[in-house]
């Protein structure tokens, strides 16, 4: 066993990381989807959708053939409708929601209909809205995540002049870094960045850090009002004996260096064990598999009834031929000559429900022994608290913490996103954004007199 880069071919790993949910290649083919809709009056795909996007209403304009009204309707309800429509879990959402499944016929392919109506617009570069007259006021945006994008765009359509700061090279938050590549490419992530910003109106400075680059208390001195929309991204560590070895890498760090690197260079093992069960985790081990690993096995601490991914993600991993043991958690990783050897794991009962709903992972006195040489954690992210207490924002474990205005305990700064939920779709993160944007236009408004200069009252 070992774990080495360079395994497969260009043209392996072009087919292995192709697009997993190809688009309609003709017009046509769309038309006979976008017609079988029934345009449901008070419609539950649009209620199960976390922006709200009028989902009859855009259908109905692709049958008409107003592919530039349908990307209007969508984008104006989630101006990362694109990426959506790649990401989304839309078997939990939209299409979950579609009456044809009470009928046990196939759902409108509605993630489909929406990705070919936002990929024209973003492709032609379609201007479909257009910027007020500046207001003057300022905002600075931490953070070019969905977020903060969705709360850039809205802001800068009534006229407020923002400047977001991003600590990465690139915009676009976890769609950019933190999703499987044969989902979502870096191209179009960089696409859609670009034709979010193109109206105008709105600064990116990349590699700026909040507690490095840049100070909160800088922010409040220089403009007139602050969101922050960081996210999470600290992965949650084991805490079990040989975590250090060689071969035990994080979830985020090993995706995040695939959508960075290239796929060649990224080293995977011949035998590779995967902690959870979240669509991180499922991310992880699909691509794990695709880079040239001969075994992949996720590993979770409950069953397929608790899992938190979708079946649709469980069932990519299948696909991908990769195996699953449920009901167990590790315990050691053992090493030779300091590189991962095998994962003993403690095989577990489950008891009463826990705080989440799911019941609660109590372990045995059962363990199993797996030969691996590669590890990946992917048992979650936890927020920024360190950076949170630095600046004296109120959190709950980390979680910052907001009112019912999106607002923080500190005057003129707030949040929304994964620092404000610890982590949940990109959808939730975009509504966010939009709403983060409407509080601080009410907050404008009825502040007559800028924040600048106040550094950071409370």
């Amino acid at each position: 066993m070992s774990i080495s880069n360079n395994r497969l071919s260009t043209e392996q790993y072009e087919q292995n990381f192709s697009d997993i949910h190809p688009p309609f290649e003709t017009h046509s083919a769309a038309l006979v989807e976008a017609n079988r809709c029934l345009f449901c009056y008070d419609a539950p795909c649009t209620k199960s959708c976390p922006t709200g996007i009028n989902v009859p209403k855009f259908i109905k304009q692709i049958t008409t053939e107003n592919i530039k009204g349908s990307a209007h309707t969508i984008l104006s309800a989630n101006i990362m409708g694109g990426g959506c429509s790649k990401v989304c879990p839309v078997e939990k959402l939209c299409e979950g929601a579609c009456v044809f499944n009470l009928m046990e016929e196939e759902a409108i392919p509605i993630a489909k209909l929406q990705r070919y109506a936002t990929e024209k617009a973003i492709a032609n570069n379609w201007q479909l809205f257009e910027r007020k007259q500046s207001t003057g006021k300022k905002v600075a945006i931490v953070g070019a995540g969905p977020a903060g994008l969705s709360c850039a765009h809205s802001l800068s359509r009534e006229g407020v002049d923002v400047t977001i700061y991003e600590k990465e090279c690139k915009g676009g938050g976890l769609m950019t870094y933190g999703i499987a590549a044969y989902k979502v490419t870096p191209e179009f992530c960089e696409a859609e960045v670009n034709y979010i910003i193109s109206i105008g109106g709105i600064n990116i400075k990349y590699q700026q850090e909040l507690g490095k680059n840049i100070s909160l208390i800088d922010l409040q001195e220089n403009y007139d009002a602050v969101y922050l929309g960081f996210g999470v991204g600290i992965a949650r560590q084991l805490d079990i004996k040989g975590e250090e070895l060689v071969g035990v890498v994080d979830a985020i760090s090993f995706i995040y260096d695939i959508r960075t690197k290239g796929y060649p260079s990224i080293p995977v093992g011949d035998k590779v064990a995967v902690i959870g069960m979240g669509m991180t985790a499922i991310d992880a081990a699909t691509q794990a598999k695709r880079l040239g690993a001969k075994e992949v096995t996720l590993i979770y601490r409950r069953t397929q009834a608790e899992m938190p991914c979708t079946e649709e993600e469980l069932n990519i991993a299948k696909l991908d031929g990769c195996e699953i043991i449920w009901l167990a958690t590790p315990k050691e990783v053992i090493g030779i000559n300091g590189n991962v050897s095998s994962l003993i794991c403690t095989m577990i009962q489950l008891g009463e429900p826990d705080a989440s709903g799911r019941r609660s992972p109590i372990e045995t006195d059962q363990t199993i022994s797996l030969s691996v040489d590669m590890v990946i954690k992917a048992a979650g992210q936890i927020p920024f608290e360190g950076l949170v207490n630095n600046n004296k924002i109120n959190h709950s474990k980390g979680k910052v913490s907001i009112d019912e205005h999106c607002a923080t305990n500190i005057k003129g700064v707030f949040a929304g996103g994964d620092c404000v939920n610890g982590g949940k779709e990109v959808v939730d993160a975009v509504q966010a954004g939009k709403d983060g944007a409407k509080a601080i236009l009410d907050f404008l408004l009825f502040h007559a007199k800028p924040l600048r200069g106040q550094g950071a009252k409370n």
